[in-house]
């Protein structure tokens, strides 16, 4: 019998590399939080856009209404414009908003405005008076003709900046 020479041994046999499919639990955990981060990223970036679209129609009608009274100066019409256009964006940020009535309503407003702002009151008493009783003068009325126009459409301009909501509160 030869030492150097024994049995005929086979080499080991690896077992097959491991297959990708299932894969392990981390992974599992990780794809649900990957999928978790994309649906509220996509989610997050419609509503910005949705905001977006909706603040820059609030601001076109008003410059809609701005253009014609350039145009057509009325300032029955211009009050009643901004006043609706103000109830309406009013609606949207606080439902209760639309059964409030003469100095409620403007106190609203003034509300919605920055704090240092808001302390001079512009709306009850400055140029947005004129929300409250304007739309229902006549157009020949020496009070209506006292209406100062640019400062109504730079109070409200100012009313939306601030007043439009930078975050959807809105679901």
């Amino acid at each position: 019998m030869n030492p150097s020479s024994g049995p005929e041994l086979r080499d080991i046999h690896l077992p097959p590399a491991p297959s990708w499919w299932p894969p392990a639990p981390g992974w599992w955990l990780l794809a649900l939080i990957v999928g978790v981060l994309v649906f509220l990223l996509v989610r997050w970036t419609l509503r910005r856009a949705r905001e977006r679209r909706w603040r820059l129609r609030v601001e076109a009608e008003l410059d809609r209404i701005a253009s014609t009274h350039a145009a057509q100066p009325d300032p029955v019409r211009l009050a009643a414009d901004v006043s609706q256009l103000l109830r309406r964006v009013a609606r949207l940020i606080e439902p209760e908003a639309v059964a409030l009535r003469d100095d409620a309503w403007l106190g609203f407003l003034d509300q919605r405005l920055p704090p240092a702002q808001a302390e001079q009151a512009p709306f009850r008493r400055g140029a947005g008076r004129a929300l409250i009783d304007a739309p229902y003068r006549r157009a020949d009325d020496p009070a209506t003709s006292a209406l100062d126009a640019r400062a109504l459409l730079d109070l409200a301009r100012e009313w939306l900046a601030h007043a439009l909501p930078r975050r959807s509160a809105r679901a």
